[in-house]
């Protein structure tokens, strides 16, 4: 697959990068509310780092976290997708659905509207068996996200060897979805 897929939503567009992305993608990044459960903020330089790795994904495989926009203004609000971590992990080879949007858009259904977009083309257009998530086990909003999404909660909790020995978000939580579990909402 090499070219690079959107994906529409009633709502939302679920598109490849572009350079007038870069800075609402950067104050998101740079918001330690936004960040919360992430161990650091990222500068401007980092932010555009992960945009550009985002968009090199899509460039090579068609998908990968991509940029969000709502359809009605074409404002970006953030980032949704799949993605293969890069930090291993216990349970990988995985592929994971992961979302980050700006502050001003949550609590409105567009994580949950975008990452079902997301795992209905991992399950019937990439063929996945599986989709992963995980988050800080503190991340009670993403976990709700992912409940709502009808992702089931792995007992227990893993260290996630990406952030920082004793800080408050090492222990992590995986939710996961197998193709068979899942719903295939209209």
């Amino acid at each position: 697959m090499s070219k690079a897929i959107s994906l529409n939503t009633e709502r939302l567009v679920l598109r490849p990068w572009k350079p007038t992305d870069l800075e609402p993608f950067a104050r998101l990044n740079g918001d330690p509310d936004t960040l919360r459960f992430y161990p650091a903020t990222l500068d401007r330089t980092q932010s555009d780092a992960l945009a550009q790795r985002s968009q090199s994904l899509i460039a090579e495989h068609g998908w990968g976290p991509w940029a969000v926009e709502l359809k009605e203004s074409g404002e970006f609000i953030g980032m949704v997708g799949l993605n293969r971590p890069l930090t291993e992990l216990s349970f990988q080879p995985c592929v994971e659905v992961l979302w980050r949007l700006l502050p001003e858009c949550w609590g409105k259904g567009y994580a949950t509207e975008a990452a079902t977009a997301c795992l209905n083309f991992g399950f019937d257009t990439l063929g996945l068996e599986q989709i992963v998530a995980y988050t800080a086990q503190l991340n009670l909003p993403s976990q709700t996200v992912m409940q709502r999404l009808g992702m089931k909660a792995q007992p227990g909790t893993f260290d996630h060897p990406g952030v920082p020995a004793g800080h408050k978000l090492v222990p992590h939580v995986l939710y996961t979805l197998d193709r068979q579990d899942w719903p295939r909402p209209a």
